[in-house]
């Protein structure tokens, strides 16, 4: 299957050779897409000598930074456009281990429409992550988990793998999720549409370049818009019970 991996970037003109050079030793066959937000520091320049020196790596450049899901669907777009049948999520600065990627294909290759690399099954891990991010991210997949009624164990998680036949059922122009939230809102899409989803274990590793985009104003609006789906989902089925 023809496998495209979505890097989305901005400043990251330290981390982009790192995870290229890793995922093209792990992967050779995937080609890449890195899709740079207009980044200040270099990054976009650099993805295009990287690509004129490489021909399975392409550069999408986008005028603004809207987001990571922004960035996501922009790739997705490209993606489907040129026939690509197998499209990944994969962090710029190395926190998705490249080398764990065959995994997630491999699902895709016995059957499933969705691969998530998950941190919360049996299998998975973190490493070098400070206590406070790992609290912080464990409950925010815990209340999203109750809030929404998903099965899905690490629905915040980035890693991912469609199938290019899972994106097209999810009407990805319906999406208007542009920061982190954007993953648990197509992986929420993905379960209520009713595709195979598959949770492979990864070892997720803290970034040792640069600094994380996640901050407070983030992780706000993405609790915010997961309640409003989860009260407006609970509110729906109310409705659909006393109509029958």
């Amino acid at each position: 299957m023809r496998v495209l991996t979505v890097i989305p970037t901005y400043n990251e003109k330290d981390n982009l050779p790192v995870v290229v050079s890793r995922l093209r030793a792990a992967v050779p066959d995937s080609d890449i897409l890195v899709v740079d937000d207009s980044s200040p520091d270099g990054t976009g320049e650099l993805a295009d000598s990287m690509a004129a020196e490489d021909s399975a790596i392409h550069v999408l450049h986008r005028k603004v930074k809207d987001g990571l899901g922004g960035a996501y669907l922009a790739g997705f777009d490209w993606g489907l456009t040129n026939n690509y049948e197998v499209l990944v999520e994969m962090d710029a600065d190395c926190s998705h281990q490249p080398e764990q990627l065959p995994l997630l294909i491999e699902a895709i290759e016995n059957g499933a429409e969705l691969a998530i690399g998950s941190r919360y099954v049996p299998g998975g891990k973190t490493k070098n992550w400070p206590a406070h991010r790992q609290i912080l991210s464990r409950g925010a997949n815990l209340y999203t988990r109750l809030i929404l009624g998903t099965k899905i164990k690490d629905i915040t998680a980035g890693y991912r793998a469609y199938r290019r036949e899972a994106l097209q059922k999810l009407n990805l122009d319906g999406i208007d999720s542009k920061g982190y939230v954007f993953q648990v809102d197509l992986a929420w899409r993905s379960e209520q549409a009713g595709l195979k989803i598959t949770e492979v274990p990864i070892t997720f590793v803290e970034r040792e370049i640069g600094d994380s985009k996640m901050d407070g104003n983030i992780i706000l609006d993405s609790m915010t818009k997961v309640t409003r789906w989860g009260l407006t989902g609970r509110a729906n089925n109310l409705r659909a019970k006393f109509k029958k």
